[in-house]
């Protein structure tokens, strides 16, 4: 199997879900330790463009997204699977539940006042003026809660959690599922990074035994590597083969067109490259970067978007 290069950082949530897979699935992985906020020189020179965390590099395939990133997991070691039958339509649902509404809603309570005075307590006010210039970049038309309003959907969240725990240790059954990694990770910022927060979890103690249990996997074997050094393994391999699967047009673009992805909500800076992959749950882009050398982008299609670049 070729290397597996996490991009992340440690308090990113989306990276304790991947982190955690990864531990799953007792996988070894090189760990590249990024900026919370721009700039992200070497992260970009990959991805062209998209900023978010974490991406998953493999030589020169540049995985974006964690919903794509799990899914190649799951790919490269099937066993333990994350996607078990029966169930796996709702689970994959669900996790797109918890990835984005209730990943919103935990944040919209974690930032308010109280928590980002503890996640900022020892960086100073400088530090987390950037921080907030940083995210508001990126969440330019978003709807955001109030945090009184996020308090009580999120207490009424983790009801329906504590209600699913009744029969079973995880949220599907006898063992973790992709449904439990993405709910673990909102209530993982809470816990963790906002802990004086985290009296709401106290409400419901099945879902805290939920969340010691999950913790308990761990995160594999990781070994520390450089951004530098991520960037000169993909300028010395080259993309993977694509798989032949079919092309789904649903723009009227074809393959080989000059085109930009971009995130339809937060986050929303765009990659261009050439498309040279469509399928049913995926966009691929070839693009050719001065310092990372020629490689292929890949995007889910859910939650992203896919347009021609127009000529000037």
């Amino acid at each position: 199997m070729t290397e597996l290069i996490l991009h992340h950082y440690p308090t990113s949530p989306f990276s304790e879900k991947i982190r955690l897979i990864l531990g799953y699935k007792n996988l070894t992985w090189k760990s590249v330790v990024i900026p919370a906020i721009m700039p992200k020189p070497e992260l970009v020179a990959l991805t062209g463009g998209y900023r978010k965390t974490p991406v998953l590099q493999i030589g020169a395939d540049i995985y974006c997204d964690t919903a794509l990133i799990a899914d190649v997991l799951e790919h490269l070691q099937p066993r333990p699977t994350l996607y078990s039958e029966p169930g796996k339509g709702m689970a994959r649902t669900l996790a797109q539940w918890a990835d984005t509404t209730l990943f919103w809603t935990s944040m919209a309570f974690n930032m308010q006042a109280r928590g980002i005075a503890q996640l900022f307590e020892k960086a100073g006010p400088e530090v987390a003026r950037a921080f907030g210039e940083d995210r508001k970049a990126m969440s330019v038309g978003m709807l955001r809660l109030r945090p009184a309003d996020a308090a009580a959907a999120y207490k009424s969240y983790l009801r329906r959690l504590s209600d699913m725990l009744t029969d079973w240790p995880f949220l599907q059954g006898e063992v973790p599922c992709i449904t439990d990694f993405a709910m673990f990770h909102p209530l993982w910022f809470t816990r963790v990074r906002t802990p004086v927060l985290a009296d709401i979890l106290n409400l419901t103690p099945a879902v805290l035994d939920w969340m010691d249990r999950m913790d308990a996997i761990g995160h594999g074997t990781m070994k520390k590597f450089s951004a530098q050094e991520a960037v000169a393994v993909a300028a010395a391999a080259t993309p993977a083969p694509l798989h032949d699967d079919i092309f789904q047009d649903e723009h009227g673009i074809p393959l080989g067109s000059r085109v930009l992805v971009s995130a339809e909500s937060f986050g929303p800076e765009p990659t261009e490259g050439e498309l040279v992959a469509a399928t049913r749950m995926h966009y691929t882009l070839r693009r050719n970067d001065e310092r990372a050398g020629t490689v292929h982008v890949h995007f889910p299609r859910i939650g992203f978007s896919l347009k021609a670049v127009t000529p000037a």
